[in-house]
């Protein structure tokens, strides 16, 4: 926020005002939760918005709004039941404003030991006599001071649980198990995982980097937390990383390029994996990036520039269509497929509440699509890789078996998945628990 300055005009009755307040951790979570419930928005895109307008929050205020926008989003089902049994007539009419004002008090009531609970009553009740006036705020302090009486009966993994659908809950513990499904939903862990970055291959690395570890499935990867936002960090303004989930590194190293290829990223995206590709291809060599957005494609532009990497040939294109201009006979294509995301979901909670049962189905059908054309672009013996961040077996095995007329599944030709699928494996699962990572599911081809 800019600050008046000396030579600013006074206002109101001729006195200079004071520094703006900052706005406090609650009010930023809402403002994020708002966002997420309005417009659709990431929660990440939408807080790294909120907290980018005020670099001088301390950083405690910055973390418990961090804290609070993502526990809502991952308990809000749950936090909600426990609200309307004591509304049972509803909230204020459905306003949603005033329903998220309670359930950031509720998670502070229910989770957070540290908040003292007249602490979170207030700034609520306050809130929402702002936005609904004092006989709603009135309603709003009776609900809280009697929810905070549940302080300590409602555990954290729980309520993630419950606010997870039955239909996803069931299919994830059916196909990954009840302990990694616990732990990609967020259950196990209330701290958000580590942020994954990746230093462009021959760049230095500051002292701030060694400092940090490496990934469990991908060496190359560094994790980081506690240090910001990585584009404040040294390197950055110099290309020297890329900030990218260390699962999504190892789909861009199971494609096994090598010096001189010609590759395909077909759902390039805005480039992450697109700029791996480049290191193991080399400057001269023949890189595709196609996507069916083209402002991602001008991002991944901007992001080549910042790097210092040598462009690949651009292309929007659908491929549930047609490939467009596209050449064939490359080498080794990669299609990272459009799917539901649920492996995401300790990052993007806010899935949750977009998803429908009939979702996995019809997002591998369409994933299949793009997958056969895209894979018609590969010569003949050409090596194609097949990813999607679900761990669902509909967005995942049922389209490996449906594409065998036209690829055949085969061992990965990568030396860095050796550890991680060894021959004769031809797909991998990667998890939060055993890897580290996000969901992913990632499949190897050889064209027929």
């Amino acid at each position: 926020m800019r600050q008046p300055g000396p030579g600013s005009k006074p206002s109101g009755e001729g006195r200079s005002r004071g520094p703006a307040r900052l706005p406090t951790a609650r009010e930023l979570a809402a403002r994020v939760l708002e966002r997420v419930a309005r417009d659709g928005a990431y929660a990440s895109v939408a807080l790294d918005a909120e907290l980018g307008r005020y670099p001088q929050l301390d950083g405690r205020e910055r973390a418990l709004a961090t804290e609070l926008a993502y526990g809502c989003l991952r308990t809000g089902v749950a936090l909600d039941a426990r609200l309307l049994a004591l509304a049972p007539k509803g909230i204020a009419g459905g306003d949603e404003r005033v329903r998220i004002a309670l359930r950031v008090a509720a998670y502070q009531l229910l989770f957070l030991d540290r908040v003292p609970p007249h602490a979170a009553v207030n700034a609520a009740v306050g809130a929402v006599r702002a936005l609904r006036g004092k006989r709603v705020a009135g309603f709003a302090n009776a609900v809280l001071r009697r929810l905070a009486e549940q302080r300590g009966q409602l555990e954290f993994a729980g309520a993630v649980l419950e606010t997870v659908p039955e239909w996803l809950r069931d299919g994830l513990t059916e196909d990954i198990g009840r302990d990694e499904a616990r732990a990609l939903v967020g259950a196990v862990d209330r701290a958000s995982p580590p942020l994954a970055i990746r230093f462009v291959r021959g760049r230095e690395l500051p002292a701030w980097a060694l400092q940090a570890p490496c990934g469990r499935a991908c060496s190359r990867a560094r994790l980081i937390s506690g240090l910001g936002d990585p584009r404040d960090l040294l390197g950055w303004d110099t290309g020297d990383f890329v900030v990218q989930e260390e699962g999504a590194q190892v789909i861009a190293l199971a494609l096994g390029a090598r010096p001189g290829e010609r590759v395909l990223d077909a759902c390039s995206g805005r480039g992450q994996k697109t700029s791996l590709l480049r290191e193991q291809l080399g400057a001269d060599a023949e890189l595709w990036a196609t996507d069916l957005y083209p402002t991602k494609l001008d991002a991944l532009a901007r992001e080549f520039e910042r790097l210092h990497l040598a462009a690949p040939t651009m292309r929007a294109v659908d491929w549930t269509v047609g490939h467009a201009d596209v050449p064939d006979h490359f080498d080794r294509v990669l299609v990272d497929a459009p799917c539901t995301g649920v492996g995401t979901l300790r990052r993007r909670p806010e899935i949750l509440g977009r998803l429908a049962p009939r979702d996995p189905e019809r997002l591998a059908e369409l994933s299949e699509r793009i997958l056969r054309r895209a894979a018609s672009r590969a010569r003949v013996g050409g090596r194609v890789v097949f990813s999607v961040c679900s761990v669902l077996e509909p967005e995942c095995e049922a389209v490996v078996t449906r594409v065998g007329d036209l690829l055949e599944p085969v061992p990965f030709d990568a030396p860095g998945l050796a550890a991680l699928a060894p021959a004769p494996a031809h797909h991998l699962r990667l998890l939060p628990g055993r890897h580290g990572t996000d969901g992913y599911f990632v499949a190897s081809f050889r064209r027929r």
